[in-house]
């Protein structure tokens, strides 16, 4: 059974579901496939049902087909999803198909004219497509009358079945908090049952989030809350990571069901005892020193109490930073379900951590109980649309295709590390050279690459020294005239160590993790004029001393028009931030927002 089968064909009191299967459009994928909308592809038994169904397909067509076009100007509300895009719709054909709508219309005033997803879906957030495929069925009465975007219901992961991968599992999560939102009982017992019918193809990690949402739902979802408890109860998932994903009564009736089972056993569950809690409450408190202070007392060590798991899992990066700097847990070590930390890692989907992690010693190739690494683990959580949708320079990536690539490049052989790059290496023991030439290329990388940029900095520390500024270069008594460079020595202060320690670092990271940046960046900085203006071997005195001050000019100019930029970026930036909450409009047909 793949995700063919999930959405088969099948019938609902408000209509027909129905759905067609089609290729997702990748190169790398050939079998993989998601549902869209399709009329229905059963004859009727009789002609007499003939004569009753067409007309009601014809509806059916006519109401999709309003939902689906690209004019909206005769729409008359708008539903406001969670990243700020919205959906046209038309008051009327909600009111009629849901009593929420019905009652939220009825109120009157422009204010029941926009439906705002974040004050009205608060529990669980649901993305445009999963509102967009509800909406669509309230107007069409098929469940997919809405195209969904190819690879949405898919992952990353060539192996993969996608037959309960979490993109799939995501998507049918939030179609089924939606309909219960929106009051829509047939459509959340449609997808309970498709979710029942997956549950034993999915990991336990997955089916706590499905049980998290059927326990939101209450009575709608009696019967999928009371097969995701059964499977939690027999399940490997231990105490500490239920009671951090469940509601505190669903996690004490799971604790107490095992125990009346004779499941709640330490050796299997990792039931922590009172001096591991005490670590992992000083660990919520992001209270290292705390827990420096509890090791001290001896009863148990980092690896005993898994904390390193915990850090990463629950606890904000830079705790995880710090903890790891203790030096008194190993890195590689692995809890009772067979995780190692990189693989809680690639669970969280952090890349900050992710790389604090590697450059500690973490091993990729290191396998869980059932043979996934890091790597499968990190393809398997995301979903094909977001990993292949190209990024433009300037804009922050996807913290998901993040990950992948930095595992990617783990497991790969490590490239040589040192200096950053030609004309940097060759810039010989000019110190102010060097720290110029740093400064500019992270703060370039800072434009270019965001999120990989944020990453390398956070973990080299960056943020703790001091920048570097041009008029360091020079005695307050010499700026501003024709300098002679070699009685112009640079005095190298501590700072100014500390800060090339840190941008050395954060350049060596980049190389190593984002060689693809890396490589865009050296294009940049080690055009030839640079490179032959630090390259001084067989030069003379006077050679030696133009190629200097030609050397500075460039890294003033660089500096001068990377500074410009980066505070036309950073205008762009607020302007577009301020402005995103009222300028995009989804289609549904799953195509970008139109800007108005």
């Amino acid at each position: 059974m793949d995700v063919r089968t999930v959405f088969s064909d099948a019938s609902t009191s408000s209509g027909v579901f129905c759905a067609t299967n089609m290729p997702y459009n990748n190169p790398h994928h050939h079998h993989h496939y998601y549902p869209t909308s399709s009329s229905n592809p059963h004859p009727p038994s009789s002609p007499d049902d003939d004569d009753d169904v067409t007309p009601l397909r014809l509806l059916s067509d006519s109401l999709a087909s309003l939902f689906d076009s690209e004019f909206d100007f005769y729409a008359d509300a708008r539903i406001v999803l969670a990243d700020g895009r919205e959906l046209a719709v038309h008051r009327c054909i909600l009111a009629a198909r849901s009593r929420f709508f019905r009652s939220l219309f009825a109120k009157g005033g422009e204010e029941s004219k926009k439906v705002m997803m974040k004050e009205v879906a608060k529990e669980y957030e649901v993305g445009g497509e999963a509102v967009g495929a509800v909406v669509g069925y309230l107007y069409s009465g098929r469940v997919t009358a809405m195209e969904i975007p190819s690879g949405m219901c898919v992952c990353v992961d060539d192996e993969c079945p996608h037959f309960g991968c979490r993109p799939a599992v995501d998507f049918m999560v939030q179609v089924l908090y939606a309909s219960f939102v929106f009051q829509i009982h047939d459509l959340v017992a449609l997808y309970q049952t498709h979710l029942l019918e997956i549950l034993d193809k999915v990991a336990i990690d997955d089916i706590l989030v499905v049980l998290s949402v059927a326990n939101i739902c209450g009575k709608m979802c009696e019967r999928l809350l009371a097969r995701c408890i059964d499977l939690v109860i027999k399940s490997d998932a231990d105490s500490t990571t239920v009671e951090k994903t469940l509601p505190e009564p669903v996690a004490k009736l799971i604790a107490d069901k095992r125990l009346e089972l004779g499941f709640q056993r330490p050796q299997r569950l990792c039931l922590p005892d009172k001096h591991v809690k005490r670590i992992h409450r000083a660990l919520d408190s992001d209270d290292v020193e705390l827990v420096r202070m509890l090791l001290k007392e001896g009863h148990t060590n980092l690896d005993e109490a898994c904390a390193l798991h915990y850090a990463v899992a629950y606890c904000d990066a830079k705790t995880t930073t710090e903890l790891l700097d203790l030096g008194l847990a190993d890195v590689n070590h692995k809890n009772l379900r067979g995780y190692s930390v990189l693989h809680v890692a690639a669970m969280r989907k952090e890349p900050k951590i992710i790389v604090s992690l590697l450059t500690k010693g973490a091993h990729p190739s290191d396998l869980t109980l059932d043979g996934r690494k890091a790597l499968q683990i990190s393809k398997r959580l995301t979903k094909a649309v977001d990993y292949y949708k190209s990024t433009e320079e300037g804009k922050v990536s996807s913290k998901d295709r993040l990950c992948i690539e930095i595992l990617e490049q783990a497991e790969r052989r490590d490239p040589l590390l040192g200096e950053a790059s030609l004309s940097l290496a060759m810039a010989g023991d000019d110190l102010r050279m060097k720290l110029l030439y740093l400064e500019n290329r992270v703060g370039l990388a800072k434009v270019l690459f965001p999120m990989e940029a944020k990453v390398v900095m956070d973990i080299a520390q960056v943020d703790g020294t001091s920048e570097f500024q041009p008029q360091d270069i020079y005695p307050q008594n010499m700026r501003g005239s024709t300098v002679d460079l070699n009685e112009a020595p640079f005095k190298m202060k501590e700072e100014h160590l500390a800060r090339m320690k840190a941008l050395s670092r954060t350049v060596e990271l980049g190389k190593r993790f984002f060689p693809r940046c890396s490589a865009v960046l050296n294009k940049i900085m080690d055009a030839d004029d640079l490179t032959q203006l630090a390259c001084m071997n067989n030069d003379s005195p006077e050679e030696r001393q133009a190629k200097r001050r030609r050397y500075m000019e460039l890294q003033e100019i660089l500096s001068k028009a990377f500074n410009e930029d980066k505070e036309e970026f950073d205008k762009s930036a607020i302007s577009s931030s301020s402005s995103s909450t009222s300028v995009g409009v989804i289609r549904p047909n799953g195509k970008l927002p139109i800007r108005k």
